[in-house]
């Protein structure tokens, strides 16, 4: 059964599986099962063949049992299969060579044959793995409906001498001969095209790298954690438990939709003396049982995922657009449904921001002393269906200033709306209603305060400049602008799923895309970096929205080498003086969702060697009727230059 209960949280986290290490004598698989699920444990990691059975030279191990023992819905929901860990695909003996790959093409066709969701093939014995990426890459060619997860040790390790791998005390996991697992597990997956079907499965024993380290992982396609039996701390009531850092580990695998599998022999004997028995009299053999010898480590795990903090409310409200693709607004070419319209008025935060600001720019304009004798005038420019006017009228009466209002819209299906909220409020003295693009508009008279919310996820991209570039005619010279400044940010980030998502579009064009997304399976591997800032009103004539730049980014500190895919685009604005709004994270605004994060894709990813940083250069390119970015990373190798001249995307006028 699920390990608990967490508000919003219907990932795959929930569920705990246990690894079979060996079949007890004179049960099966269907006993073994049974008896996993009957101690609450939703699903078992199971050899799919006798694991104490080693092939003669020359011969292929056989399938151990029919698939009649088990029905089609306990293969597909309750057993992750687990290939033989004798396989060895780089063996310089040829026969072994031979037979691994047979075994495990047979395997993998057994797996297959019974609809297994998932496979775990053991860890390369060697570092150069290339003939055992070559068979998984043709079986991965093959398979449609099963990932395949490569099991990998989650520990400190020193480069060994030698061909062979050590293997475990307590387990049969063998040990990578490389020092860093992540650098095996980029080989292999580089050999394998960055496979969607190529996953991972963390060994996790008593010892972790650094927690910069681990965060590179929480951007891969992690899809179980194997605590080992051994990982397990001693409390002062005999119970197993862990350390801080492996619970620290262990949420953040959580909050990132990865299972948990406890693995190993127990070292806790701690069952209370009440409990073994099902029902019935005790004496009754066909009504007892022999509790699971791991199921103190399966009540432990659920402890820690039921005291996890229930999800917030807004990101119950984002959950399905996690990782979701999007393309950005056109709001010039294109107008808004009443949907999107909708989605937005609801951001309280935002326009509260907007009040806020309003209000103290009222206050700077006009002393008390001239309350009675001045009306300011505000416009607001891509009014939409009236949450900015509201706010401003709000703030106005807040303060005690009088206030005259434009509201511009160019859409004419929000402008009917925005008539009709007038009439409604009794807004009519107050608000004048235009139906024009702004750039077009001529205004009867000078503004006191402009007020616009044409900000993007990386606050140009929806091209703010060019709106209030066309608009600022009609402010006074001393005018306010809200918001009064902007700037964009980047940083890089390990985002495997998006790149996947990408790359099955097949084609250049769609990694030549700006993506509004919900980040969340990604790695963050350095601080943000401020890219481009705009200022309003910006009266110099020889003002130009082209920008460039160039960032050098150093990657973390003990956190090894890592795989760019691209980079997280956001944005910071002050909309006056000290009052902000932005979702650059270090600033971010609380419990504000108006706007997700941009992704800017690498057509191919950069890897980064341990402590060489990554240079990536940004352009913001202008033409009459569209304006683009442009990327390129240039250290510590050449990418190409992104999306030239606006062929793939671009913003228009």
């Amino acid at each position: 059964m699920p390990l608990g209960q967490r508000s919003g949280d219907k990932s795959d986290s929930r569920y705990c599986g246990v690894e079979v290490l060996d079949f007890p004598a004179g049960e099966g698989l269907p006993a073994v099962l049974n008896h996993s699920l009957a101690s609450a444990f939703d699903f078992i990691l199971a050899p799919l063949v006798d694991p104490n059975y080693r092939p003669a030279p020359g011969a292929v191990l056989p399938v151990s049992a029919s698939d009649l023992v088990l029905g089609p819905s306990q293969w597909s929901n309750h057993v992750v299969g687990k290939i033989s860990e004798w396989i060895d695909l780089d063996a310089e003996d040829e026969r072994l060579r031979l037979d691994s790959e047979l075994t495990l093409k047979q395997e993998i066709a057994w797996a297959s044959h019974v609809s297994l969701q998932a496979c775990v093939i053991p860890a390369p014995r060697r570092s150069f793995c290339g003939n055992y990426a070559r068979v998984v890459n043709q079986i991965l060619q093959g398979l449609t409906n099963m990932n395949l997860w490569l099991r990998l040790p989650l520990e400190k390790s020193e480069p060994m001498d030698g061909d062979l791998d050590k293997i475990k005390n307590n387990n049969h996991t063998l040990q990578s001969e490389i020092a860093d697992s992540w650098e095996l597990w980029n080989s292999f997956r580089l050999l394998c095209d960055h496979s969607s079907q190529l996953c991972v499965a963390l060994d996790i024993s008593g010892t972790l790298p650094s927690m910069n380290s681990l965060g590179r992982w929480f951007g891969e396609p992690v899809r179980a954690a194997i605590l080992q039996t051994n990982a397990f701390l001693t409390n002062a009531r005999g119970y197993p438990c862990l350390s801080k850092r492996h619970q620290r580990l262990l949420t953040g695998l959580f909050n990132h939709s990865v299972q948990a599998i406890i693995s190993g022999r127990s070292n806790h004997n701690v069952f209370p003396a009440s409990e073994g028995v099902l029902s019935g009299d005790e004496g009754n053999a066909e009504d007892s049982y022999v509790r699971h010898a791991l199921a103190p480590y399966l009540e432990y795990i659920a402890y820690l995922y039921q005291k996890m903090d229930p999800l917030p409310e807004q990101e119950r409200f984002e959950i399905n657009y996690r990782d979701f693709l999007q393309s950005p607004l056109q709001p010039l070419m294109d107008n808004l449904e009443a949907q999107t319209y909708e989605t937005f008025e609801k951001d309280v935060v935002k326009y509260t921001q907007y009040r806020r600001a309003v209000a103290k720019a009222l206050v700077d304009r006009v002393a008390d002393d001239a309350v009675s004798t001045t009306r300011t005038v505000l416009m607001v420019v891509g009014a939409g269906r009236g949450p900015l006017v509201r706010a401003s009228l709000q703030a106005a009466e807040e303060t005690g200033r009088k206030l005259k209002v434009y509201a511009v819209e160019k859409n004419p299906n929000a402008v009917i709306t925005l008539h009709s909220l007038i009439k409604l409020e009794g807004w009519e003295s107050l608000v004048t209603v235009i139906s024009s693009d702004m750039r077009c508009w001529d205004a009867p008279e000078k503004a006191d305060i402009l007020v616009s919310e044409l900000l993007g996820s990386f606050g140009d991209n929806e091209l703010s400049p060019e709106c209030l570039d066309g608009a600022q005619r009609f402010l006074k010279p001393d005018g306010i602008s809200i918001p009064s400044s902007y700037t964009s940010f980047i940083q890089p980030i390990t985002a495997s799923k998006l790149h996947d998502d990408i790359k099955a579009h097949k084609d250049i064009a769609h990694f030549e895309t700006a993506y509004v997304v919900k980040l969340h399976r990604i790695a963050t591997l350095a601080p943000p970096q401020q890219v481009f800032t705009f200022t309003h009103p910006n009266f110099s004539p020889n003002a130009s929205n082209q920008r460039y730049t160039k960032l050098q980014f150093e990657m973390l500190p003990d956190m090894g080498s890592c795989l760019v895919h691209g980079f997280a685009g956001y944005f910071d604005s002050v909309l006056y003086k000290d009052v902000h709004l932005g979702i650059e994270p270090n600033t971010a605004t609380p419990n504000m969702f108006s706007w997700f994060p941009i992704f800017f894709p690498l057509r191919k990813p950069i890897y980064v060697p341990e402590g060489s940083p990554i240079e990536v250069h940004f352009w913001r390119c202008c033409a009459p009727t569209k304006v683009w970015y442009e990327w390129a990373v240039t250290t510590p190798t050449p990418s190409p230059i992104h999306n030239s001249n606006g062929r793939s995307y671009w913003v228009g006028l």
